[in-house]
């Protein structure tokens, strides 16, 4: 399979986002996608299927970008994963991209599958899915495909073999690391999660509860802030402040249009803004009340 380019604006959404949100309000804008370029999702062990939950917001939608943030290669086999990602970039003039990932131990075995070697499975899969068989039509603009890369070794296997990365739950630091291991051509496309709350003791409690508690107990990512400096004392209470504060944005709409600032200044060419909210309408007005801020980045 040819390498595809990927290109983005230079910031997009990741969750809470239905094809709902997409509508129109009266006066003509949209919910909650108004001012940003993409739609990112994950896909793990509770969620919806990836490739579902794609075809309905391309189909509510008529510009933005819809990216898997990412689907799981455990969940199909390449030729099933290469099939639905044509499928998808076919109906919608290139709109689709394909984040792809290895997902975490917890979230694969859950699901009757073995996690073993995520590199090497990564590595094989790309090879299964540019062999894969596909004879329907391909459309004039089709998929590129992003990895979920964290380490070394899936960042450089993502610069031989895919068109970019999407890291998630990782710092600014972590974003100049990667585009010093990709080069210049690749996309680098980071989440960002933000909080607007400019009380330190609300915010970062917040944080912790909605946001690092649930990471942090996955190795895979707790792994990788070790390469970044953290220690056992930050992953203990839902994450030390030092931590809070490296990967959440938190304070007002200025500070967090900063940090996005900051990613790109690192190398990101886009940055997927994750609000962190005890719901998903909390959420929304997170995204509706940054968007004029992050216009300026």
């Amino acid at each position: 399979m040819p390498r595809r380019r990927a290109v983005l604006s230079r910031k997009g959404i990741t969750d809470h986002i239905r094809p709902a949100d997409c509508a129109p309000d009266s006066g003509g804008t949209s919910h909650g996608t108004a001012g940003y370029g993409a739609l990112w999702f994950g896909e793990a062990q509770a969620t919806k299927e990836a490739f579902s939950h794609a075809g309905l917001l391309l189909a509510a939608t008529e510009r933005i970008t819809v990216a898997t943030g990412i689907a799981n290669i455990w969940v199909r086999d390449a030729t099933a994963m290469n099939g639905a990602a044509h499928t998808l970039a076919e109906a919608y003039d290139g709109r689709f991209l394909l984040g792809l990932g290895a997902s975490h131990a917890p979230q694969v075995n859950g699901r009757g599958h073995t996690y073993a070697k995520p590199l090497a499975a990564m590595r094989n899969y790309l090879d299964a899915m540019d062999a894969a068989p596909y004879d329907a039509p391909v459309g004039e603009r089709p998929f590129a495909r992003v990895l979920a890369a964290l380490g070394p070794k899936m960042l450089e296997l993502a610069a031989e073999r895919a068109a970019g990365v999407h890291p998630y739950f990782v710092t600014p630091a972590h974003t100049a690391k990667a585009r010093e291991a990709l080069g210049e051509g690749p996309l680098l496309a980071p989440e960002q999660a933000v909080l607007l709350e400019p009380n330190p003791a609300t915010a970062r409690a917040l944080a912790r509860e909605h946001h690092l508690g649930f990471y942090l107990a996955l190795p895979n990512y707790v792994n990788s802030l070790r390469r970044l400096g953290f220690e056992d004392d930050d992953f203990t209470g839902g994450g030390s402040d030092r931590l809070v504060d490296a990967i959440v944005a938190w304070g007002d709409a200025d500070v967090i249009r900063r940090r996005v600032q900051e990613r790109h200044a690192a190398g990101a060419d886009h940055v997927a803004i994750q609000p962190v909210a005890a719901d998903r309408g909390l959420g929304l007005d997170q995204l509706r009340e940054l968007a004029p801020a992050l216009l300026e980045v």
